[in-house]
């Protein structure tokens, strides 16, 4: 069942975001980068980094450099550099055989070492669908995108973050 997205509460308090978006299935990524940015921007954020890629097997590949830029900048007192949270976003389709599951497996646990191994959130909205409808259903439709809704988690978890360093 479709979540409907809610008002943002959070703000960025000048935060720096960087989003990593797939060029594959174009129409739908696109659609999720443009609502993550709005809300990123309507929220405040400093910064707003975005990186295309060309498909979802890619996005952890730069979602871990990134990651790693950004702990060198915190590390060496350039607190200012780092990065408050990395947003991934694409869209695989399921097609005639496993290739899809395969890609988003793969994906889904690059995403969750990356951001284990540098303690920055890595907000995961690769979404493996079955078929158009629901691309459309989470992609094109503004109550239930999910690109509104990745740059809402990510605000969320970086107050988190910010918290636990305080």
């Amino acid at each position: 069942m479709l979540r409907k997205v809610q008002p943002n509460k959070v703000r960025a308090h000048g935060g720096r975001f960087a989003i990593v978006a797939s060029r594959y299935n174009a129409r739908y990524v696109d659609a999720m980068l443009a609502a993550a940015r709005r809300e990123l921007k309507w929220a405040g954020a400093k910064t707003i980094q975005i990186v295309r890629v060309p498909g979802a097997y890619e996005i952890p590949v730069v979602a871990k450099r990134l990651a790693r830029l950004s702990s060198i900048a915190r590390s060496a007192t350039e607190d200012h550099a780092s990065l408050s949270a990395i947003i991934c976003l694409g869209v695989i389709l399921r097609g005639e055989t496993v290739h899809a599951a395969h890609i988003g497996e793969a994906v889904s646990r690059a995403l969750m070492q990356i951001q284990l191994e540098y303690e920055i959130p890595v907000v995961h909205e690769v979404l493996l669908l079955e078929n158009e409808g629901q691309a459309r259903a989470r992609c094109l439709n503004p109550r239930h995108n999910r690109g509104a809704e990745a740059a809402q988690t990510a605000m969320a978890m970086a107050h988190v973050m910010e918290k636990l360093r305080g």
